[in-house]
């Protein structure tokens, strides 16, 4: 069986290339620092668990070239690496679904686990990266919901992954606070069996400080 592949959605921590909304509260250098040190504590976590060999890792940068993403992977450890893309959130996750589906069909390999977290949760610990694992072995979707509507984690079973999926992608308000709500919703009309894990909260926004600084 292979590794569950745990991609990392992130921006390149730099002043008016992150954390827009912060940046209107606290500036944008503040802001970016912020960033700089949610980023290294999310790859440090997870480079924990890849050098642990239980999973593989990906970047997917917004924010600057291929060939400075490949750079900063290479400094992180990180063998995988590319951009975003274009497009809404959604869409970004499903081209890097679609991407990690090509790579399997080149390399004649079976499919594997694939799991979605962003750079915006100070207190991610290995464990809750774990757990998710643990319940895509039973169900076919894991959710962490996020207290800002949206969610900070979502993981998609191999076997949910035998086709290319659009429905948690498609008809979402990316950026509101009915993201999580429209996900299960669309999830129960698909008869989606999917499991969900601890709620958490990100940094986005300048009242998110007073619960971490």
């Amino acid at each position: 069986m292979r590794k569950p592949l745990l991609i990392i959605m992130t921006r390149w921590p730099a002043p008016n290339r992150c954390k827009k909304r912060l940046s209107q509260g606290i500036g944008a250098h503040r802001a970016a620092a912020i960033q700089r040190k949610l980023t290294n504590h999310t790859l440090a976590v997870a480079k924990s668990l890849l050098d642990k060999r239980l999973i593989d890792i990906k970047l997917a940068v917004e924010g600057i070239g291929s060939k400075k993403i490949s750079l900063w992977a290479k400094a992180s450890g990180i063998s995988q690496a590319g951009c975003q893309g274009k497009g809404s959130l959604g869409l970004k996750m499903k081209r890097q679904l679609v991407l990690a589906q090509r790579e399997k069909a080149s390399n004649s390999q079976k499919l594997r686990d694939i799991l979605f977290i962003g750079t915006d949760v100070p207190d991610l610990s290995e464990h809750d990266i774990t757990y998710a694992i643990d319940y895509l072995a039973r169900d076919e979707i894991v959710i962490g919901p996020a207290k800002d509507g949206g969610y900070w984690l979502i993981g998609f079973s191999r076997n949910i992954l035998r086709s290319i999926i659009s429905w948690p992608f498609s008809g979402i308000q990316w950026g509101s606070n009915s993201v999580f709500q429209e996900t299960i919703k669309k999830a129960n009309m698909e008869g989606i069996k999917y499991k969900l894990i601890n709620k958490k909260s990100d940094l986005d926004r300048l009242s998110d400080l007073e619960l971490w600084y």
